[in-house]
């Protein structure tokens, strides 16, 4: 896609999923157009919106700020070193679930196999401190999955997800790893491994988040988000009250997918 260092570019804006497609709506899905702006017609274009004026103010100041303190071609180039692509939601490889959801993101960071964003998917989320017979089950019911081409998503973070994923590196089939920060960084430390080997067996890594974005706690519920919109369906395994994988549970009811849920394991005494 020709001038994507400015997708680029308004990606990396602190504001909702859903504001900025709204705002994107109103500059004809060009984010060169909100570049090219002057600060008197982005105020014109922004006041068609259903926004407070405080929220316009503060959109308008940090888009004009912004512009004065960005070069828009180390942005692109830094993800062609690291060989990351970008798919915005107007390109035909965009997950296609992805657009049913409420706040989609407007583009997606891709390292390795894009091809398999669109494939059918179920993913599976879970516990950090999971125990045997969770890492097992998930483990197994990856295998399972892939084995019928079936790719399993999760969100590579220690537990039930990193066994997920680990079922079918183990099948030597692809699967999608969905991270809370930038696409550079492995969150995580110690499933670094796994992220090498879902890029060696033509999975992919993806985020919504520019390079160098730290793990920070409020991306999770985000990047849950696209976890369960991404996928056909949610299998819970050993989930805590109030954690992150009930969020995605909850998001994924509210994105009309269906949810399965394999509960923690008690031994009788």
């Amino acid at each position: 896609m020709e001038n994507i260092k400015y997708w680029i570019w308004f990606s990396i804006f602190n504001f909702r999923p859903k504001d900025k497609i709204e705002i994107l709506n109103i500059f004809d899905n060009k984010p060169e157009n909100i570049w090219n702006s002057t600060k008197e017609e982005l105020f014109c274009k922004l006041n068609q919106l259903s926004f407070s004026k405080k929220k316009i103010e503060k959109i308008l100041i940090d888009i004009i700020s912004n512009k004065n303190n960005i070069n828009l071609e180390k942005l692109e180039n830094d993800l062609k070193d690291k060989n990351i692509k970008v798919i915005t939601f107007l390109d035909n490889k965009y997950p296609k679930e992805l657009l049913h959801i409420y706040d989609y993101p407007i583009l997606l960071y891709v390292k390795g196999n894009e091809n398999i964003l669109n494939n059918k998917s179920i993913s599976i989320v879970g516990c950090r401190d999971a125990t045997e017979y969770g890492k097992y089950v998930a483990k197994e019911v990856s295998k399972m999955l892939s084995d019928n081409n079936i790719i399993v998503i999760s969100g590579l973070a220690r537990g039930i997800d990193a066994y997920s994923h680990i079922g079918c590196i183990l099948n030597k089939k692809p699967t999608i790893g969905v991270l809370g920060c930038g696409i550079d960084i492995v969150y995580p430390k110690e499933n670094e491994k796994i992220y090498d080997e879902i890029l060696k067996n033509n999975g992919a890594i993806i985020s919504e988040y520019y390079l160098g974005t730290s793990p920070r706690k409020e991306n999770f519920p985000m990047r849950n988000r696209i976890v369960s919109g991404i996928s056909i369906g949610t299998l819970v395994v050993e989930a805590k009250l109030r954690s992150g994988s009930l969020i995605t549970a909850h998001l994924a009811l509210e994105q009309g997918k269906e949810v399965y849920a394999i509960p923690r394991k008690y031994n009788k005494h």
